[in-house]
C-alpha cells in the first residue's frame, strides 16, 4: 500500500461511517438519507457481484490517484475536464479534481448509494470542481467529444460487455483524448506464506466472476478489448502497476476487508449456492485470512493492467 494510503482509507472511512449521522444532510431527502449506504439495486448487464455493501464502498474509499492511476498522473493538465466512470464513493475523482484546478472531474455510478457518499465526501474535502451523477457505463449522458480523459478503474472487470463499455468511453473523450483504464489480473495473486484457504478464496473469486460474466484476468485483455472497440493500435500503450500489502497496519486493512466482505456482500452466499464451496470451507478460508493478517511475514500482491488509449 503506497504512502498514506492507510490514512486516507482512515478518513475516507469516517467520512461514510458519519454520513447520516455526524454530516449536515438537510440539502438530500429523507429517503436518500436513509440510502446512502444501503447496498443499491444494480441494473441487470451489471455482472458484478460485489454490489455496494458498507464494506465495498469503505474498501474502496482509500483509493486515490495517487496509489490506483498514478500512470494517469502525468497526462494531467490543470485545465482538463476528466470523467471517472464507475467512481464508486469517489475518493479517486475527488483526487483528480484536486489536480485540475481550472478544470471539472465528473464521477458516474449506476448505483445512486455510492454517488450519494461521493458527494457528501466532495463537500467534507472542500474540492468544489468536482460533480456525481448516476450514469449507464453503456450509454453515458454525455455529448460526444465532451472530456478530455475518461477514466475507470478496476470497473471492466465487472461488466458483461467491456468492449461496449470501451467504445461509449471513447465516444465521449475529445479527439486526441485519453481513454485510461486499470484492471487487475486474478492469477497475478500471491501470498506468503501460502494456504489452501487462501488459495481458495482467489479461486472463488474467479469462479464467480466467471458464473456473472465477468473476466477476472481483465488487466490483461485491455489492449485486445481497445482494438476490438476500435481504437488504433499505434495511439495506445499498455503496462503494469502493483499492489503490495506486508506491514502489520496493510495486512490489516487489506484481510480485514476481505473478511468483511465474505461477511457483508453477497459473496459467500453466491459461491454456497452455486456449489462452489461449502460453508465450512469459507469459514476455513476467512479463518486463513485472518491467520495471514497476524503472521508476521505475511505478504500479498498482485499486479494491474494499465492502458492509456488515445482517441
Amino acid at each position: 500500500m503506497p504512502k498514506g494510503t492507510s490514512d486516507n482509507y482512515d478518513f475516507m472511512k469516517s467520512c461514510l461511517s458519519s454520513y447520516s449521522t455526524s454530516y449536515p444532510t438537510s440539502h438530500l431527502t429523507a429517503s436518500c438519507r436513509s440510502r446512502i449506504m444501503a447496498q443499491s439495486q444494480a441494473s441487470s448487464h451489471y455482472a458484478t457481484s460485489h454490489g455496494h455493501s458498507k464494506t465495498v464502498l469503505e474498501m474502496h474509499s482509500w483509493r486515490t490517484a495517487e496509489n490506483s492511476a498514478p500512470y494517469l498522473l502525468p497526462y494531467l493538465e490543470p485545465h482538463m475536464q476528466i470523467l471517472d466512470v464507475g467512481c464508486g464513493p469517489g475518493s479517486i475523482t475527488i483526487d483528480f479534481a484536486s489536480r485540475v484546478p481550472q478544470g471539472h472531474a465528473t464521477g458516474v455510478d449506476y448505483a445512486l448509494g455510492p454517488v450519494e457518499a461521493a458527494r457528501t465526501l466532495a463537500l467534507l474535502s472542500n474540492v468544489p470542481n468536482v460533480s456525481f451523477q448516476t450514469g449507464d457505463i453503456y450509454s453515458l449522458p454525455f455529448p460526444a467529444g465532451t472530456f478530455d480523459v475518461t477514466h475507470t478503474h478496476q470497473v471492466l472487470q465487472h461488466v458483461a460487455e467491456p468492449v461496449k463499455a470501451l467504445r461509449e468511453m471513447r465516444r465521449v473523450t475529445k479527439p486526441g483524448g485519453i481513454v485510461a483504464c486499470r484492471e487487475t489480473d486474478i492469477q497475478t495473486y500471491i501470498f506468503y506464506p501460502e494456504a489452501k484457504g487462501l488459495s481458495l478464496w482467489v479461486s472463488l473469486i474467479g469462479q464467480i466472476g466467471r458464473m456473472n460474466g465477468c473476466e477476472p484476468q481483465a488487466g490483461r485483455s485491455l489492449g485486445a478489448w481497445a482494438r476490438q472497440a476500435g481504437f488504433d493500435t499505434a495511439g495506445v500503450t499498455c503496462g503494469a502497476g502493483s499492489w503490495c500489502f506486508s506491514t502489520p497496519a496493510q495486512r490489516a486493512y487489506w484481510g480485514g476487508s476481505i473478511v468483511s466482505r465474505f461477511e457483508d456482500s453477497n459473496l459467500s452466499a453466491t459461491a454456497v449456492s452455486a456449489g462452489l464451496a461449502t460453508k465450512e470451507e469459507i469459514e476455513d478460508s476467512m479463518q486463513a485470512m485472518k491467520e495471514w493478517i497476524t503472521h508476521e511475514d505475511g505478504y500479498f500482491a498482485l499486479l494491474h493492467g494499465e492502458m492509456i488509449a488515445r482517441v
